[in-house]
């Protein structure tokens, strides 16, 4: 049996997926939940093989709850289901070690076997995605030099974007005014020749053993 967590904020939308999920007979739904928090407390300790974790959540998102589990037990398999596809979604999610990202308008019959190729190892992001992501990291890695041009704080405020943590929180974290995280993310992504966050936060990823102490946990 394949064992599942489901978090959606939508108890329609959970009844509806755990018929679809269980119809087979060989998955078992072991817990859901609408909210963020309670599925970060909860999954660790139910030890599903996969948890299907919604985008958007009103307390929080799936992708920080993929990482926060992943972090704990990264044998649990993270899918996040999302309304709509979106470049810099993709990015966190690969980032937080998510398998898959499934659109909700998905066929059902293609969810299941999402489930079955992820609690199996397999990854489920597509490969003109992930292709995408690589051109990124390729075009953006052959000027690490341009690394050097990062004072500190930017260089700090890099790592957090390549976490996938948007303006606000990095302002939380750093204790800065949203504002002035706005400028240096402009900043440095001048200095860095890029157009996006999600370019910044690819070549971050795949550069961060030299963003300091605590890069190293990517």
């Amino acid at each position: 049996m394949i064992r599942v967590f489901l978090l959606d904020d939508h108890e329609v939308v959970r009844r509806g997926l755990i018929d679809l999920l269980e119809a087979g007979g060989d998955i078992e739904v072991i817990g859901e939940s609408g909210s963020a928090q309670e599925a970060a407390r909860r999954i660790p300790a139910l030890k599903p093989d996969v948890a299907i974790l919604d985008a958007r959540l009103p307390d929080g998102n799936g992708i920080d709850v993929c990482r926060d589990v992943r972090a704990i037990d990264s044998s649990i398999k993270g899918l996040i289901l999302t309304s709509y596809e979106d470049d810099e979604a993709l990015f966190a999610a690969i980032m937080a070690g998510a398998s898959g990202y499934v659109l909700k308008q998905i066929r059902g019959t293609d969810l299941v076997d999402a489930v079955h190729r992820v609690s199996q190892g397999q990854s489920l992001l597509d490969p003109a995605v992930t292709q995408r992501v690589l051109e990124r990291i390729r075009n953006g890695v052959e000027q690490p030099q341009e690394l050097a041009a990062l004072t500190d704080q930017e260089r700090r405020i890099l790592e957090l974007v390549a976490q996938g943590l948007t303006n606000r929180e990095i302002a939380g974290k750093m204790f800065l005014a949203e504002k002035t995280v706005k400028n240096y993310v402009s900043s440095l992504l001048a200095k860095l020749g890029l157009e996006r966050r999600t370019q910044a936060a690819v070549l971050a990823t795949r550069l961060l053993g030299t963003l300091g102490p605590d890069g190293g946990h990517h």
